[in-house]
Parts: C-alpha cells; structure tokens; sequence
C-alpha cells in the first residue's frame, strides 16, 4: 500500500476512534426529523452530494411560520451549540436569515448570512441546559429560503463538527445509529426506484400481471413533474401506439392539462396518483425514502438501501429485479451501470443535430411559479442579493413557463443542482421584485402566489442498454423487432435564449428550442433495460439514446408507456426465471404477444 494512503487511512481510523470516544458528548439533531415543521419544508434534492435532507424556509419572501421540535440530553450542563447551514446569496450577503431558540432564549447569532455559499456548521455559542427535555426552534426572518441542515450539542470546547464528507458521513452514522444497519423491507419480485409517471405506471403494471411491487419515491407525492411541487403538463401522445394496449395506465393516472406551473396544485392528481397506487394490493408504497446506496452479487442488484428524508431511518429493499425510474438514473449510477453524460459528437452518432465535439452541455432544470391578482395591493421588497433586472431587459408576465430554465452545461444537474435552483430563485424573485416595484401600475394587487422549490429537471444521466436511440432511428422510423411504446414528441433541444444570453452570459436562466417535428416512432425495448447490470430496467429520462434521441423521448406520457413495458417484460422475467436481456433474446414473441393484448 502506498505510505501516503496508510497514512491517511490510519488518521482517518483514528478520526473515528476519537468520534466515539465523543459520541456520548455529543447530540446531533437533523432539521428535517424536527417534529413541528411549521412552514419550513423538507428538501432533499442534493442528499447526494450532502449526505443528508435539509429544513427550507420557502416564504417567497413571507416569514414562514416555526419548525419546533423536542430534544432530550442524557445529561444536563454547558453545551457548545454548532448549526450547519450556509449562506445561499451572498452578494454580498443574502436574505435566508434565521435564529435557533432553546426553551424560548434565542441563541445570540442571525444564521444564513455568511457571507459564504458553501455548508458549514457555525458557533452558535453557549447553553445552560437545566432539563434532560428541552424545546428546539428555528425562526425564519424573511420567507426568502433560508436552510438548515443539522443542529450539534457539544459538551467539549474543543470540539469541532466536521466539513469534510466522509468525516461527517461518519458522525452521522455514530450519533443517529445508523451503523447498526438498515431495516428489512423485504423482498420483492421488483423493486422500482423513483415515483414519477415513469415509475409510477411500472409499478403498477408489474402489480397487475400479479408481481410483488416496492415503489419507492422519495418525495412524500407520486408523479414527479407532473406532481403539484413542479407542475409540468404531460406531453406525448397515448393514442398513436403500434401497440393500442400502451398507455392505459398512463390514461388512468392523467388528470388532463393544467398547464405548466397552475397556481393551483390540485389540478396535478396528486390525491389522484395515491389513491390508484393505494388500490393496487400488490404494491409496498415507500414515500419520502431516498435511495443513496446499492448493494451487489457480481453483475446483479441484490438489494438497495433507502433513507426516510424526515426520520433518516433506513430500510434495505431486497429483490430479484429492479428498475431505476430516478430521471437521474441513480440506482444504475450506484451499481456501475454504463452511462452517458452530455452530448455525443457529430462524428461518433452520425447525427446531424449532434455538435461537432462531444462535452458536458444537457437541457436544464426549470422551476416554474405564478402570481394572481388580490382584490388589495401589496408590496415586495427590494432585492439587491438577486439577479437585477432592469427597463433594458425584464420579464413583463405574471407566470413563469417552460423557458425559465437554468443548466446548459455550465452547471451539472446533478451534482449541482442546489445551485441551480438557487440560480432560478434570483431569478424569480429579481424579476418579481423590479416589477412590484418599477411597473405597481399594473402590478400593483399582484402577488406571487407559488414558486416551486423542488426543480424540475430535464437531463442528466442516460443509462446505456443493448440498444442507444438515435436521431435516424426516430427520423427514419426504424421498425425493430423488440419495437415498444411509440413516441410522437418533436425533437425538442433547449438552448440559452439570445436575448438572456446577452445580458446575462454564462449565467442564462431563459431557454429558446426549436422544435423538429417526427412522424410516430417506437423504442425498442433494448432501451429499457442496463446492458452491463443484468437485472436493471430502467424507464424514464433515463433510458438508453442518444443526447439528440432524448430531445423526444422525455416527455412524460412518453416515459409513462416505457413504465408499463417494463411492467410486462418483468412478469415475464419472473414468468421464466429470466432476466431483461433473456426477453429479447429467448421469450420475443411472448412479449409482443402480450403488448398486442
């Protein structure tokens, strides 16, 4: 072994040698498992670069009401108070401004104006604690999405929590227990991963040809996108398959079209969504649980572990096949499934929509919002911590559609996606607040009535099968013979809007696409299932195409249909004790038999 790395690795156990000796020092609380959220809500959106779930006070620019929980200590006394936070607009400071109360006395220090947009925990100073039971509150200043991550309580001076990742990994595992392993969910005949159509409408096909379903979402709704926290209509037809028995589920679970970002989130089918899963005798519902973690036998999933986002409880889902409807093709991503990222080039696709070089650049992610108008005016503040908008270049609407969209590859969608949403929120917010406050003869009685806090991404990751998608495949209507669900949106590649460029380069929050129209086309089912993991569907965003291939297959009917398909190829899987590629090679015509019917 290489001295350097033993050295660290003997630092690195000496580390967590020393957290144990700690640990009965020490109390460590997560925001998110407060027991009173008030209006702060939970975001989980980057626990894979965090590790965690975070508490948000998302006002839109209204205090929210306190998140109030109880905390008990084994032993009363001094405590050193640390909280983990950071300050997500710092130009120079931003507005996400809170305080933390033990039993009423507020700490001394104003949380979430740093300074500093990176996750650090920060001094909160001394505490008397004089009962083994005391209150813990965190007091929103502003509505303006103030964070928190975690609260520590320290009876050492010495004390520093850690930054470091594996470092704070590692004290969360001590001081929440969980090192004494996830609880069994037990197992079942498929485990699907990600609850929007895509995985929604998998499970609920396998469920009905009579498998032992696990949907596991880790949001506490159903359907992604096209839930009430995003609000994206469904796009693409159901009524054009080769196949006509495609697309039943994704009628059923369709509750028309709201539009893009309605104001009223009921018109999304959220209750609708449930009550259908609900039904369903066959499916073990999991909402609110994150898969971070992937367990192997060679080339299969035996199982993955999934982490409540309010508890931090964890549970071990066991099974014979598994299917990642992520969007970002997480499960796949932890099992070594191949992936792409980005845009192919001209050169390796022969696509004529491909760039000349290969990079990183994907669509974005958009979150959208809307006003209404009030019977009396209000007011918004000034906010010199936004993008500034200005008479030259302003957005004059009082709804946001699909063009509010930030990404384009100088951001990664995935690792970053904590800043993307925070790029749109500036967005948002700055050119709400030059319209409150430059145009009050026509905005006067408005008022932003919703602005989504979880983003609504489009691209990331595309787990590659034995078949990749391209753009002649759609153009040409290639007909294979594992053809599948027939898809019928346009080639649809965003790209930065001119105007938002010029005035903002490289930090473009508007998109412009053009759309090129195809006649109807079918996927082969080769796109649905890993090439490289052999047990591993997958429908969705995620599925195996090409970049420019993807600009149609994304919507979210579309991605619904995949869903039933791999309802049906895991029935039969389990049928002839097979695994996905064993359907296209040895049970074929059983499988288009049942697609025809």
């Amino acid at each position: 072994m290489n001295p350097i790395v033993k050295t660290l690795l003997v630092l690195f156990t000496v580390f967590v040698a020393s957290l144990n000796a700690l640990a009965q020092h020490e109390l460590l609380v997560e925001a998110e498992s407060f027991g009173e959220k008030g209006g702060w809500v939970i975001d989980q959106q980057s626990f894979d670069v965090m590790g965690s779930s975070y508490l948000l006070a998302h006002g839109m620019g209204r205090p929210v009401k306190d998140a109030v929980t109880t905390v008990r200590f084994d032993k009363k006394g001094e405590y050193h108070v640390w909280v983990r936070t950071k300050d997500w607009a710092p130009f120079p400071t931003g507005p996400g401004k809170f305080k933390l109360s033990l039993d009423g006395v507020p700490l001394e220090p104003v949380f979430g104006e740093s300074g500093s947009d990176q996750w650090k925990w920060y001094y909160g100073g001394e505490v008397d604690v004089k009962n083994n039971q005391a209150s813990l509150m965190l007091k929103d200043l502003t509505g303006f999405d103030g964070r928190c991550d975690a609260i520590l309580f320290s009876r050492s001076a010495t004390f520093t929590p850690p930054d470091d990742p594996e470092a704070l990994a590692a004290l969360r595992r001590k001081l929440l227990f969980l090192t004494e392993g996830p609880a069994d969910a037990g197992h079942f005949d498929l485990v699907v991963v990600g609850g929007g159509m895509a995985g929604t409408c998998a499970a609920i096909s396998a469920s009905r040809m009579g498998l032992k379903v696990a949907l596991v979402q880790n949001r506490p709704v159903l359907g992604g996108n096209n839930s009430s926290e995003v609000r994206v209509h469904l796009m693409g037809d159901t009524d054009k398959n080769h196949y006509t028995k495609l697309g039943r589920i994704v009628r059923e679970l369709d509750s028309g079209d709201p539009g893009n970002g309605n104001p009223d989130g009921r018109e999304y089918g959220d209750e609708r969504k449930l009550a259908i899963v609900h039904d369903e005798k066959n499916i073990s519902l999991f909402l609110n649980t994150h898969v971070h973690k992937v367990e192997k036998e060679g080339d299969r999933i035996v199982a993955v572990i999934g982490r409540d986002i309010g508890t931090n409880q964890e549970l071990r889902f066991r099974g014979s096949l598994f299917s990642d409807c992520t969007g970002d093709g997480t499960v796949g991503f932890l099992a070594g499934a191949d992936y792409r990222e980005g845009r192919e080039s001209k050169a390796e696709t022969g696509e004529s929509f491909a760039p000349e070089k290969a990079d990183d650049f994907t669509l974005g992610t958009s979150n959208l919002w809307a006003a209404l108008e009030r019977d009396t005016a209000s007011s918004f503040p000034e906010t010199p911590w936004t993008i500034q908008f200005s008479d030259e270049y302003h957005i004059d609407d009082h709804k946001a559609d699909w063009q509010w969209e930030t990404g384009f590859g100088n951001m990664n969608t995935i690792t970053d996606a904590e800043k993307i949403r925070d790029h749109n929120l500036r967005a948002i917010y700055g050119n709400w607040s030059y319209l409150k406050n430059r145009k009050p003869e026509k905005y006067r009685n408005w008022e932003l009535a919703w602005v989504a806090y979880i983003g609504g991404k489009r691209e990331s990751r595309r787990l590659m099968g034995d078949h990749i998608l391209t753009q002649m495949d759609i153009q040409e209507g290639k007909m294979y013979p594992d053809a599948s669900v027939t898809a019928t949106w346009t080639i649809d590649l965003h790209f930065p809007d001119a105007e938002n460029t010029k005035y903002f380069p490289g930090e473009e929050f508007f998109a412009a696409t053009k759309h090129i129209r195809v006649k109807p086309y079918t996927i082969p089912y080769r796109c649905l299932y890993s090439r490289n993991i052999s047990n591993l569907f997958m429908a969705g965003r995620n599925i195996s195409t090409t970049h420019v291939a993807f600009g149609s297959t994304r919507v979210m009917r579309t991605c619904g249909m995949m869903g039933e398909v791999v309802g049906f190829a895991a029935y039969l899987c389990k049928k002839h004790g097979t695994e996905p590629r064993g359907i296209y090679h040895d049970h074929l015509d059983e499988f288009v038999a049942i697609l025809k019917n």
